[in-house]
């Protein structure tokens, strides 16, 4: 048995411990950088298999990395493992119930997103150990992707320089390649400060936070009708100032998240709901503090990366799923409506789509338990995430793994029920091993990573990365 394929069956002998870890995680479920007890295991684990470690990586307590090797070429692996607020929900269930009722859940799924990462590491180092060959693998523990964009504030540092390629991957309902690009991002929180009064009695004086709120919200829809077709405005009112009508409420604090294509687009959609917030705050007579939270790039695709995550994912042979998980992903997928066919590239390519009609029995599998063909383009999709920061700095690839039903929602307590059980568990293992196998060839064909190397250059030629984080800017759980 070569080298490669020795470290793969190498992370298949240990899949209980892997999988033990992502339930371990997925117990814990904490938000994004207050992830305490999950960066602790993760470090501890880390030691464990010999790996150096760095912590409180960039200023950020729940960030660290593992390194093993030396040399070049350097891969790296990207780790995560928050959770979502208000997705409790118990593992192997098919209906809602909250382990506790408003806590959080794994309900995109990084639990097994980071045990993968890691089992690929250990599986790296493996091969490195067997293989006598020069490199290094790093596993990064990037907390706060749901809110904190922790790679983002490490790509503000120059952290992915230090890099060759980054490799990582997603819990999804397919297996496939991740490629094209997405929205940038920032989010900014609105603290409206204004008079509190008895609102019978002395009306005159008081000046609400919350009218503030309100009146920013409504000039914020109006902005919709004049931006860009692909950007988006989401808001929360967090902090609604009380629950007495009969008081005027001196505090009040809204959430906003700004999308739009490129970092400069997002950045100037951005002044425009800040001036949206001065105007309110004029109209009400109070004041407000802006407190910027965090901000993503786009991601840049990279096809030679692409390719060879592929080829793995071609030569690692699929889970096989038993009549028992079969029937849980059935029930679980009447809980929602799901439409359509899987994969981006059935909606792109009509000869993709045939295969994918036929692969998937025309959309009604309930578990999409194949490879979807390859898909590689310049696609957008309207979300975002701090990989695309990675991206700018370091030739990026990913791709996705099935570890939920097919169509299920995203952030959903479906995925949290999913993410606990042997479905997701076989989907992380599959997805280490590829990981590792794209590793492992990186570290062998130099040509792969010079083919990622200059696409990238291509890719950045017209201008470099442009950090959406201000440098006084640090990072903030909410």
């Amino acid at each position: 048995m070569d080298a490669k394929k020795e470290a793969q069956a190498y992370i298949e002998a240990r899949g209980g411990e892997f999988a033990a870890l992502s339930h371990q995680i997925w117990e814990y479920a904490e938000l994004s950088l207050k992830e305490y007890r999950s960066a602790a295991l993760y470090v501890e684990k880390l030691r464990a298999e010999g790996f150096s470690v760095r912590e409180n990586l960039g200023g950020i307590p729940t960030a660290f990395s593992g390194f093993f090797g030396s040399g070049r070429p350097v891969i790296g692996i990207l780790g995560e493992f928050d959770a979502l607020s208000g997705l409790s929900q118990a593992a192997g269930e098919t209906s809602p119930r909250p382990l506790e009722p408003g806590g959080a859940g794994h309900g995109c799924g990084h639990n097994m997103l980071g045990a993968a990462a890691f089992a690929a590491a250990c599986g790296v180092k493996r091969f490195l150990e067997r293989s006598a060959l020069p490199g290094t693998v790093v596993f990064y523990g990037c907390p706060g992707e749901e809110g904190g964009a922790a790679k983002a504030f490490l790509a503000r540092e120059g952290v992915w320089k230090e890099l060759d390629a980054a490799l990582s991957w997603h819990p999804g309902d397919t297996n496939e390649i991740t490629t094209g690009t997405n929205n940038s991002c920032t989010q900014v929180l609105y603290r409206f400060k204004g008079v509190a009064a008895h609102a019978a009695g002395d009306p005159e004086h008081g000046r609400s936070a919350l009218d503030a709120v309100e009146l920013m919200n409504i000039g914020v829809q109006f902005l919709r009708e004049h931006m860009k077709d692909e950007a988006r405005i989401h808001y929360a009112i967090i902090d609604g100032g009380g629950v007495s009508p009969n008081v005027v409420q001196p505090e009040a604090s809204v959430l906003y998240m700004v999308r739009s294509r490129d970092v400069p687009d997002t950045l100037a959609l951005q002044e425009r709901v800040d001036r949206i917030a001065q105007g309110a705050a004029l109209m009400t007579e109070t004041s407000f503090e802006r407190i910027f939270v965090d901000g993503t790039a786009n991601t840049l695709p990279n096809p030679p990366l692409e390719k060879c995550l592929y080829e793995n994912m071609r030569a690692l042979p699929l889970p096989a799923y038993t009549p028992e998980e079969r029937a849980y992903a059935e029930a679980l997928r009447k809980t929602y409506v799901s439409e359509g066919l899987p994969g981006l590239g059935a909606k792109k390519d009509p000869k993709i789509e045939r295969e994918v009609r036929a692969l998937s029995e025309d959309g009604k599998k309930d578990l999409n338990d194949f490879l979807l063909p390859y898909y590689s383009g310049e696609d957008f999709t309207p979300g975002s995430t701090d990989v695309g920061d990675v991206s700018w700095l370091t030739p990026t690839a990913q791709f996705t793994a099935l570890c939920f039903p097919a169509g299920a929602p995203g952030h959903s307590w479906q995925n949290v029920s999913c993410g606990g059980s042997s479905i997701g568990d076989k989907g992380l293992l599959w997805a280490a091993g590829v990981l590792c196998g794209a590793a492992a060839d990186l570290l062998t064909d130099p040509s792969i990573l010079a083919a990622a190397r200059e696409d990238f250059q291509k890719r950045t030629a017209a201008h470099g990365y442009i950090c959406p984080i201000p440098p006084e800017a640090v990072p903030i759980a909410i």
